[in-house]
């Protein structure tokens, strides 16, 4: 396109001697116009690029956004799984370690019952002695309620859920009350969610809540609770769940998770 203002300047030359210096001031008047519509003109188009290029910035970083979120949620995942086999094989160290002292304990008194009846039971030079001792030593089950526990868990680790249910169901029939019933009820829990049966997984967890309310196993239960209602579709009431761990048991590592879940949802915690 030609330009405007250098034509209407050379028109004015060729016109010149034809107009009247009232026609040339008029002239000069309309060229500044023209000038400042073009400035504007230019102006206008400086602001639409800004605001494409805005636009493509802000969808750049919307899109690094939604994979941070995604990959903070994989990271959150893969945290998750290795807390609860760590969990798992603590749960079975602390309780080999307190059959071998229950064991230890017992064997003492099996010592020092014999050493009694040794000193009560009359004997002389040559003679046996009369009272026979037997010291009878507690059978070992093929299925002994530890064997029952840790079969179930190698169970729930390969993936047979429905085995690690049956097992720990077993367990808890035989334990209701021991040192690992709050664990064997947990698993229980985390094999419904693994096996996407995320309403059996939330009554469990809340069992094990209602249940064993002083267990370390309760912030666990809360999580994993939270997590089953969102993968539910029940985005609102697992927000609050995850909320409330942070809440009740702020320094907890299922906090820790509970907070990076919540961030990766877009929602900020404490």
């Amino acid at each position: 396109m030609r330009p405007i203002v250098p034509a209407i300047l050379a028109s004015t030359l060729l016109l010149g001697a034809c107009v009247s210096g009232s026609d040339i001031q008029a002239l000069q008047t309309q060229i500044r116009d023209l000038e400042d519509q073009v400035t504007d003109l230019k102006a206008h188009a400086s602001s639409k690029d800004e605001v494409q290029q805005l636009n493509q910035n802000l969808a750049t970083q919307s899109q690094t956004m939604l994979k941070s979120n995604a990959d903070l949620a994989v990271k959150v995942d893969g945290m998750d799984e290795r807390l609860q086999n760590t969990q798992g094989n603590i749960e079975q160290t602390n309780y080999r370690i307190d059959r071998i002292t229950q064991q230890l304990s017992q064997a003492q008194r099996d010592i020092n019952e014999v050493k009694g009846t040794l000193q009560r039971s009359p004997s002389a030079e040559g003679s046996p002695i009369t009272d026979e001792v037997t010291v009878a030593e507690p059978a070992n089950s093929s299925e002994s309620p530890l064997e029952i526990y840790q079969a179930a868990y190698r169970d729930y680790q390969r993936g047979n859920f429905d085995l690690a249910l049956e097992g720990f169901r077993d367990y808890l029939k035989q334990e209701p009350a021991s040192d690992l019933s709050d664990n064997a009820a947990y698993w229980v829990g985390e094999s419904f969610f693994s096996q996407k049966k995320y309403r059996e997984a939330i009554t469990q967890f809340d069992s094990i809540i209602n249940t064993f309310p002083k267990s370390d196993k309760v912030p666990a239960a809360l999580l994993k609770k939270g997590y089953a209602y969102i993968e539910s579709g029940e985005r609102a009431q697992g927000i609050v769940q995850l909320q409330y761990v942070v809440h009740e048991h702020p320094r907890s590592s299922e906090a820790t998770l509970a907070r990076q879940r919540l961030k990766a949802l877009g929602i900020e915690s404490r």
